[in-house]
């Protein structure tokens, strides 16, 4: 049931401020003397790992796909995000989202540890998986049918990052790592910022205090006089023009440490980690942004960047610590703190053309913007789980966790020239023949903040029976989510024509034409800045699910197994724009009482499932599971306000009254475990959509067309998954230390789409192509392929990793224009690690091998592309 929620201005805005391994084994008597026997293990270090994990998966009642800590070190992967693309079904958009089974990021779920978190991403409530370095990661489960047990925003699987927890032995290592990409190798185009190795500006990007003071009083640039505004641009950083420099390169270190004791009855252990990377990454781009369609079906470029030389630094460093303690092994509670920090800077250096100069004329536009942001996130976890033995091994879980994500990004800069081309030659020199844009947005400066919180706690009761031939658990719990997001944006431009002497315009370096003398001197007919922050770059939103759940998994005669139960939940939302000029809800002076009803609702609702299982035998087994579940649109998406996309660089507008899509959701699974550790599955799916959220595109006046959020009427998801890991014995001697693993999904979707009602939905033009079409994101095929090897003497170990995903759709084509698709990314990575005692280990890591490119194309037209280089590192770890 879904009804809108009608309250006071006062009482809405307080509610929603308010809620918120097999290495050798040496065998030695107790004579010294007595030579030492070595027993070489002929598995591989890769089953070995995968042994635990593989149990896991059989054992769950619930179709998942589950990834172990040696599994993502054999993959070379640095991150969550990285290691997530090989599980079966999986792709990787952005470096950071994770696609399930066609569907995109917002239709999945991340969990911490079982645990709902916060997302530092303005764009996006779903958190970025990058942010997790895989040194702290236990393992990676994705569940893909849903149960009662997890929240029923469900749509293509549920990840949950299992962070590492206190050792049973003494652990203490450390490593570090080199590495660069081929890309680096030149120069490439750098700035002087405030930013450090520390991944934190100095203050240097920070807006100047009386500029700050103007926000912070509510008063606009706009509003002050000539001469006040002179002062401000003199206080501005103008120091943002670019050189070419040499790239440094990567480096990063770990170390981890932690041990644990017995004391009588009891088990204390701790573990602390430190993380810390410092990576660059040189890359050419081409961002194509309009284009002319031509009579004979061909297109042309009219407006766009087709030289872009890109430069970014990425600084990652974490910090875990995990404490806990264990009673008779009966009662345990953990506590868990993990800190987050992740730092880009990117500095594009751009050459392109506009509607007024095009590529035909003797005049280029040159543009450089940089964009830096500190993305932090802290969680704060606790967790019990008690079983107790005297009431018949009842088992009682609970849960807290508070956790913080914030995104600081100031000073972030966009500044235009025009280029001559003197010698009518068709070079344009970019570095001596510039002069600023004499534009109202010669330059353009904007400085945002965002803060998340979200609190979440709940509870889980497990009942055991016993009754003739059946094993049954009776399970029931509580899951509850209080989650707030507060974000402003605020930004101004460098208005060129206020300068009544164009002349004072000439130069090629920002700073040198806009130095002081200029500012203080220069006669005027204009504000030198002028306030440019629109109403709803400010906003603030509230989420609040309160849910309960009954569960029964149920084993009769060891051969069936039934799992199932419901889950209701109340789900509440606000999201309000504010006005920056005075902190007040952004509506406009028309609205009516059910335009702020829009911005907030509420739906309660219950989400049942069914899993059955036939237990073949030990070693196969097949598996049927139904759901209906629910996906919500992102905060962000809710707001009447435009944000930057930052996979397409398009403007993204957000749609009061968007619909929730409901789904209902089928899978079918075979699988095998053999006891050698070879393991074979195939899996049908289905998903069956109503109102699915999905991506239009409207015509832009100017700059690159508009995208919006709106609801299609159906759609459907279908496939199957094959996935498996297989010993190479049968080769003989030579074949059993190679493994061969892998996992192919081939799949389909389809959604249909009412022109009409998407208009009256978002209030714009929407001349969509094609009605009927793929899920935005969708791939049909996804491929992994893994060959590996260990040597008998356990010394040595390697990987060749190959990932591939079929074209997908990333910008739904308008007037008779095709649907724009990302085109497959064959990803061929190379691990190589050498053992050289039982301390030591080295490891060396290639990857994109093929030096692939990331492409967007519509109709063989190139619209977005960017290399990627060959990627390369080494890296030492010690045991201590």
């Amino acid at each position: 049931m879904k009804r809108a929620i009608r309250f006071p201005l006062a009482s809405l805005s307080a509610a929603i401020l308010a809620g918120l391994s097999a290495q050798p084994v040496l065998a030695q008597s107790d004579d010294e003397d007595q030579l030492i026997e070595e027993v070489v293990a002929t598995g591989t270090r890769l089953k070995g790992s995968a042994t635990a994990v593989m149990q896991e998966r059989k054992d769950q009642a619930f179709v998942a796909d589950i990834m172990g800590a040696e599994q993502i070190a054999r993959t070379g992967d640095s991150d969550a995000a990285g290691a997530l693309r090989r599980i079966t079904g999986l792709t990787l958009v952005d470096g950071k989202f994770i696609y399930v089974r066609g569907l995109g990021e917002r239709y999945s779920s991340t969990l911490l540890n079982g645990a709902s978190v916060p997302s530092p991403d303005p764009t996006r409530t779903v958190i970025p998986l990058d942010l997790f370095p895989s040194d702290i990661i236990e393992s990676l489960s994705v569940q893909k049918s849903f149960s009662p047990s997890m929240p029923a925003a469900f749509g293509g699987g549920s990840v949950d990052i299992r962070l590492k927890s206190i050792p049973t032995d003494t652990v203490f290592n450390a490593s570090v790592s080199v590495g660069g990409n081929t890309d680096n190798f030149d120069d490439a185009w750098q700035y002087d910022g405030g930013s450090s190795w520390k991944g934190k500006d100095d203050g240097t990007r920070a807006a100047p205090a009386a500029i700050q003071a103007l926000w912070d009083s509510r008063t606009s640039l706009n509003d002050v006089s000539t001469d006040a505004n002179r002062q401000l641009a003199l206080d501005l950083n103008r120091e943002y023009d670019t050189e070419l420099k040499s790239v440094d390169p990567d480096f990063g270190f770990n170390l981890a440490f932690g041990d644990s004791t017995d004391i009588d009855d009891f088990r204390i252990g701790f573990l602390g980690t430190v993380g810390y990377d410092n990576e660059w990454q040189v890359s050419d781009q081409f961002l194509g942004e309009d284009y002319r369609q031509n009579q004979d079906g061909t297109a042309t470029l009219v407006r766009g960047w087709d030289d872009v030389e890109s430069t970014e630094h990425n600084v990652k460093w974490s910090g875990m610590l995990a404490l806990g303690v264990d009673y008779n092994r009966n009662h345990r509670v953990d506590l868990t703190t993990v800190i987050l920090n992740d730092t880009n800077d990117e500095l594009r250096e751009k050459l392109g053309n506009s509607n007024n100069i095009n590529f035909g004329s003797d005049q280029r536009i040159r543009e450089y913007d940089v964009t830096y942001e500190e993305r932090r996130m802290v969680a704060n976890q606790i967790k019990g789980m008690h079983t107790f033995t005297q009431w018949n091994f009842l088992g009682f879980d609970w849960k807290y966790s508070d956790s913080r994500s914030s995104r600081y990004a100031p000073g972030n800069v966009q500044t235009r020239f025009i280029i001559t081309d003197h010698n009518e030659d068709g070079v344009f020199d970019r570095v001596n023949e510039s002069i600023l844009n004499n534009a109202t947005t010669a330059s353009r400066y904007s400085f945002q903040d965002l803060d998340d919180k979200v609190e979440n706690y709940g509870w889980n009761l497990n009942y055991p029976l016993m009754l003739d031939k059946w094993d049954i658990t009776l399970k029931a719990g509580a899951d509850f989510i209080d989650k707030t997001r507060t974000a402003s944006n605020r930004r101004f431009d460098v208005n060129a024509r206020a300068f009544m002497d164009s002349s004072v315009l000439q130069g090629h370096r920002f700073a040198d034409i806009l130095n002081d003398d200029v500012i203080l001197n220069a006669p005027l007919r204009d504000s030198i800045l002028r306030d440019t922050t629109i109403a709803g770059d400010d906003y603030v939103s509230a989420q609040k699910v309160d849910a309960y759940y009954f569960e029964a998994d149920m084993f009769f005669d060891n051969k069936w197994r039934i799992s199932g139960g419901v889950r209701w939940e109340d789900f509440r939302q606000a999201v309000v724009p504010l006005d920056p000029a005075d902190g007040t809800i952004d509506l406009p002076t028309s609205a009516t009482p059910e335009d702020l009803a829009s911005l907030a609702f509420q739906e309660d609702n219950l989400y049942p499932a069914l899993a059955l299982t036939y237990i073949m035998d030990d070693e196969m087994q097949l598996r049927f599971s139904y759901g209906e579940t629910v996906v919500r649109p992102d905060l962000r998406e809710l707001a009447p306000t435009t944000y930057l996309d930052p996979l397409t660089l398009f403007p993204v507008g957000g749609t009061p009254g968007l619909e929730t899509t409901d789904i209902k959701n089928y899978d079918l699974r075979w699988e095998w475990y053999v006891d050698n550790g070879d393991n074979l599955s195939v899996a049908l799916f289905y998903k069956d959509m109503e109102n699915p959220i999905e991506t239009v595109q409207s015509p832009a006046q100017d700059g690159p067309p508009l995208v919006r959020i709106a609801n299609a009427e159906t759609g459907e998801v279908c496939g199957v998954e094959l996935e498996f890991l297989k010993g190479l014995d049968f080769l003989g001697d030579f074949g059993r230390n190679f493994y061969t693993a892998g996992n192919l999904t081939l799949s389909d979707s389809e959604i249909q789409l009412d022109t009409q009602a998407i208009v009256e939905q978002t209030g714009v033009s929407a001349a969509i192509t094609n009605t009927e079409r793929r899920l935005t994101g969708h791939s049909e095929y996804v491929l992994n392929l893994q060959l590996g090897f260990d040597s008998d003497s356990g010394e040595h170990s390697a990987s060749v990793v190959y990932n591939v995903f079929g074209e997908r759709i990333i910008i739904p084509g308008i007037e008779g224009r095709d649907d724009s698709y990302e085109k497959p990314f064959h990803s061929l990575d190379v691990v190589y690690t050498y053992y050289p005692d039982f301390n030591s280990t080295i490891s060396f890591k290639v990857k994109n091998l093929l030096d692939e490119k990331k492409e967007i194309t519509f109709s063989d037209n190139l619209i977005r592309s960017e290399s990627q280089g060959i990627e390369f590192s080494l890296s030492y770890k010690r045991e201590f």
